[in-house]
């Protein structure tokens, strides 16, 4: 698998440049697919932010308002009632999924019930460019902390990566380092804390940050 896991998307030259050499070529040249769904269960999120997310408006000028060649929606509410037959084609043949921030656990819900988690393996050469919760949702826990979806089990996700994150470390009240160490002893396990201008790389395996601001590890 190729992953970019973002806290506030391709906000620098270092993360574009990331980006790029996952694609293996320009983001113009690029077809993606963005999945807003994890918007739905979290309460700040909703009809309008759904809404600029799809519209690339500028608030999403750092995701889906890259420039891509061509811009849909995979919304996974809505695949177990249309069959696979249909939306299989379509994640496959987008080189680009771009799931959004909102609530991990609701997105780790609908990732499972959709069948697009277990269709991971097959999606190899998909690159994943992730923001936020979509980016929480590989890991393996998010930590109470950030669940916000009522009907959320506990904290797991769907542990495709072996570390948790905090993101948007310093950008809102409650997302301190304090904030992230008193979350890391939750989570015991490894972890890590990135603000807006930093990233990960993750492909087959293999973990690298890219960052032109403040990351830090815990465990």
């Amino acid at each position: 698998m190729r992953l970019l896991l973002t806290s506030g998307g391709v906000t620098n030259p270092s993360i574009h440049s990331a980006l790029v050499q996952l694609l293996g070529k320009p983001v113009a040249e690029c077809h993606a697919l963005c999945v807003p769904t994890a918007q739905w269960g979290h309460p700040m999120c909703g009809p309008r932010s759904v809404r600029g997310l799809i519209a690339a408006d500028p608030d999403f000028q750092h995701f889906t308002g890259l420039g891509w060649c061509s811009l849909g929606v995979l919304e996974l509410t809505a695949l177990p009632t249309i069959g696979t037959e249909r939306w299989v084609p379509w994640a496959r043949d987008a080189e680009v999924l771009l799931v959004d921030g909102g609530d991990a656990t609701y997105l780790a819900h609908w990732m499972r019930e959709s069948g697009l988690a277990e269709r991971l393996p097959a999606l190899a050469d998909t690159v994943w460019v992730e923001v936020s919760a979509g980016s929480m949702v590989m890991a393996p826990r998010i930590g109470e902390y950030f669940v916000e979806w009522p009907s959320a089990p506990d904290d797991r996700t769907l542990g495709v990566v072996d570390f948790s994150i905090f993101p948007h470390l310093n950008a809102f009240p409650g997302n301190s380092l304090a904030d992230a160490q008193r979350w890391a002893t939750d989570i015991g396990g490894p972890a890590y804390a990135i603000d807006e201008q930093s990233a990960f790389t993750v492909v087959d395996g293999a973990v690298e940050v890219v960052s032109e601001g403040q990351w830090t590890t815990f465990g």
